[in-house]
């Protein structure tokens, strides 16, 4: 199957460090569903950050609460490739299928100290879109935001913050209905 020695999930989770591998598998995991999560899982601790990156964006589909608390705790991986995709997975509700994404209880405070001092501008903008999903409900995610927007040295970062401000595109959008 697709050129691999063995294909077995603990083996295709090795080969997403595989840079002539790694797209296959991830795709053949992916198929597999929710039988790879143990191998994913695992692999979230792998001594190699492209694999950890791989399990982080698997999680992203395959996410189940058993692995949500592991996929906080990737936001404080070293790697920040590995970070981008722990935040990504935890922000991103198009990918979850019937699981819902981890509430502020779980998420914010992590994406809170990212945004703020994270030393990767691009692991603070995905920080940004993580808080902000809670900028409509939590006063903390829109002082964040907004200290974020106003100060971040990247100016990519401080224009993502302003997305998710009041007057930002993706803050308007989202806006909560009026109940009635």
């Amino acid at each position: 199957m697709l050129g691999f020695v063995r294909t077995d999930n603990a083996s295709l989770v090795s080969c997403l460090g595989d840079p002539q591998r790694t797209v296959a598998a991830y795709h053949a995991l992916l198929r597999r569903g929710e039988s790879v999560l143990g191998a994913v899982r695992a692999g979230l601790r792998d001594r190699n950050p492209a694999v950890r990156e791989g399990c982080c964006r698997l999680l992203d589909h395959l996410v189940d609460t058993e692995s949500m608390g592991e996929l906080v705790a990737m936001a404080d991986d070293p790697d920040a490739r590995v970070r981008i995709a722990a935040l990504h997975a935890l922000a991103c509700d198009r990918c979850k299928g019937d699981t819902c994404a981890p509430g502020a209880d779980r998420v914010l405070e992590p994406a809170l100290h990212h945004l703020a001092s994270d030393p990767d501008p691009h692991v603070r903008a995905m920080a940004a879109e993580l808080v902000g999903k809670f900028a409509h409900f939590d006063a903390r995610a829109l002082a964040a935001l907004r200290a974020s927007q106003a100060g971040d040295p990247s100016p990519a970062v401080r224009k993502k913050a302003g997305w998710f401000t009041p007057g930002g595109t993706i803050y308007e959008r989202t806006l909560p209905s009026a109940a009635g």
